[in-house]
């Protein structure tokens, strides 16, 4: 599953430069995650790092994009 940030982001701009593809972009008034660019860190890490940095925990699961680990690491293959 590709992660996506919620409302209670406070925009504090911990979790753009841990992400190792990418991903997170800063948006108005929050940040956003790109589903087609998020990989939860599968290849790159082994737990996402956004969520660890995160100081609101405002990251979670996008339910809309439902991925298994094989399907993240490929797609963490083609971006990389």
């Amino acid at each position: 599953m590709a992660l996506m940030i919620i409302d209670s982001c406070t925009a504090c701009d911990a979790c753009e430069p841990v992400c190792p593809n990418e991903a997170i972009t800063e948006g108005e008034p929050i940040y956003k995650i790109d589903p087609f660019k998020c990989t939860e860190c599968v290849g790159a890490d082994d737990e996402p790092q956004c969520k660890l940095v995160c100081p609101e925990e405002s990251i979670i699961l996008n339910p809309d994009f439902v991925e298994s680990e094989d399907e993240l690491q490929a797609k963490y293959d083609a971006l990389n």
